[in-house]
């Protein structure tokens, strides 16, 4: 009598648990507007969430601890003439997130640690380079302030932030409508979905596309890519009748599917969560009430189904928590943040385990908050791995840290010196020299006093966030 082998995986019994009630953040009007993006990002100290808002769109922020009932009066992060589309945390500044609106704008925004007494309406900066809605946000994973945005003239720009310039444009690359973009591991490489079908591997800083896939998924309806840490693409599509498929693909090969399964017939987007230190990806379906969750490994099937978290209620969007922003102490391996229609609940993945002992073969050095490269070190073509952390004694996120954009000014770059002009000639110009050096004087003092009233500014927030942190 044959006896069916079961796989060894130190994932297999990995479980899904809602937090308790008092753990949720409840009455909060979730955003209706029908897009595609998750509507909820969350890091280790602050959770964000696309929120209703009249006359524009807004985003509320709140601190992770700050659980129970919110105050319909909470201050909001509004500054977008219509509705926010996507939100992303910068992974290297905890106190920094970026906005995408149907307004063609995209916002970056200082948080601060302390709660502000009145709405946020200024943005550090004004990213403003689409023609069309800008649906799509997503910061490099190891380059300091860069910051990709794709729009609905499908176009995806690479900014720097520091700076607020565009970097690189990749405009002549998709035909129709982007569906979704995902950098590798170094940001080296870029994976898009669009309406076309296609699913391309893009280099970003050589303008080129590197690999392509017509119809990785045969449905019409929208597909989704993330990379993988052995370097594969998974993604998740729908079937010519209308099933919803996921896939793993080599780019070096991409003729053949390295796994392909039917899934169900439901009809909500999956969105892929892709934690790489344990190769697990979760997908979430818009309107499912279930997370189901699979491990992606080197041996056949190579995508192998764990298990299914299901709850009543369906999910309007999803956060996921940076493995940096998990309690080790409980063998947590996931968290997620389920949108409701009023509210949003957390849900712990965890591992079963016996022992109260840190667990190495569960958290291996996992990115941490420091970049490993510069914006220009970047586009000059340089790549690095992400810089590591060990999670043994927690992770604690560090101070508010200040976001400085120096933005190139144009009078500061002097008119080069002509060849002298005879007394005789008109003075007029010269005039006008003196006036433009005067100018420049003065600007050059209302800078420097500038600087030193944000240098004030910041001293101030610091002894307010020491404050409320001693009376915490």
């Amino acid at each position: 009598m044959s006896r069916r082998v079961v796989r060894q995986s130190k994932f297999r019994h990995v479980f899904g648990q809602a937090a308790k009630a008092d753990q949720s953040y409840e009455d909060i009007r979730v955003s209706k507007v029908t897009w595609d993006s998750s509507f909820c990002a969350v890091n280790p100290k602050f959770l964000a969430i696309i929120v209703e808002a009249g006359g524009g769109g807004a985003f509320i922020v709140l601190p992770l601890a700050k659980t129970g009932r919110v105050d319909k009066n909470y201050p909001l992060v509004t500054g977008h003439t219509a509705p926010v589309l996507d939100i992303d945390w910068c992974p290297h500044n905890d106190n920094v997130i970026a906005s995408a609106s149907d307004d063609t704008t995209v916002m970056v925004w200082q948080i601060p640690d302390y709660t502000p007494m009145r709405n946020i309406t200024e943005p550090i900066l004004t990213l403003e380079g689409h023609s069309k809605r800008v649906g799509i946000l997503c910061w490099h994973p190891t380059a300091r302030n860069v910051l990709l945005s794709a729009g609905g003239d499908n176009v995806i720009l690479i900014w720097n932030v520091g700076t607020g310039e565009v970097l690189l444009s990749l405009d002549d690359m998709h035909p129709d409508v982007i569906h979704s973009v995902c950098w590798n591991s170094n940001g080296s490489l870029l994976a898009t979905t669009c309406k076309d079908k296609n699913l391309r591997i893009i280099d970003p800083r050589k303008g080129q596309v590197v690999a392509e896939r017509f119809a990785a998924h045969e449905g019409m309806r929208p597909m989704r890519a993330v990379f993988t840490r052995q370097g594969h693409i998974f993604t998740t599509g729908f079937t010519r009748m209308s099933q919803r498929e996921l896939g793993l693909w080599d780019p070096n090969n991409f003729e053949e599917p390295v796994a392909l399964q039917e899934m169900d017939t439901s009809n909500g987007v999956l969105l892929p969560f892709y934690d790489p230190d344990s190769s697990i990806v979760y997908l979430c379906g818009k309107g499912d009430s279930s997370i189901r969750y699979f491990e992606i490994t080197d041996e056949p099937p190579f995508v192998h189904y764990l298990n299914t978290f299901s709850s009543k209620e369906p999910q309007r969007g999803m956060g996921f928590m940076p493995k940096r922003g998990l309690d080790v102490s409980k063998c947590e391996i996931a968290r997620f943040y389920k949108l409701h229609e009023r509210k949003c609940e957390p849900i712990i993945m965890t591992v079963p385990r016996k022992s109260d002992l840190f667990q190495d073969d569960l958290y291996p050095d996992t990115p941490g908050p420091e970049p490993a490269l510069e914006a220009d070190e970047w586009l000059s073509g340089q790549d690095a791995e992400p810089v590591l952390i060990s999670l043994r004694d927690g992770y604690v996120p560090p101070k508010h840290r200040e976001l400085r954009v120096t933005k190139r000014n144009i009078l500061d770059v002097r008119p080069p010196a002509g060849p002298r002009r005879s007394q005789s000639a008109s003075d007029a110009p010269l005039s006008q020299q003196r006036t433009l050096e005067t100018l420049l004087e003065e600007i050059k003092a209302l800078r420097e006093q500038v600087q030193a009233q944000e240098q004030r500014i910041t001293a101030l927030e610091n002894m307010l966030c020491e404050l409320v942190d001693g009376t915490d």
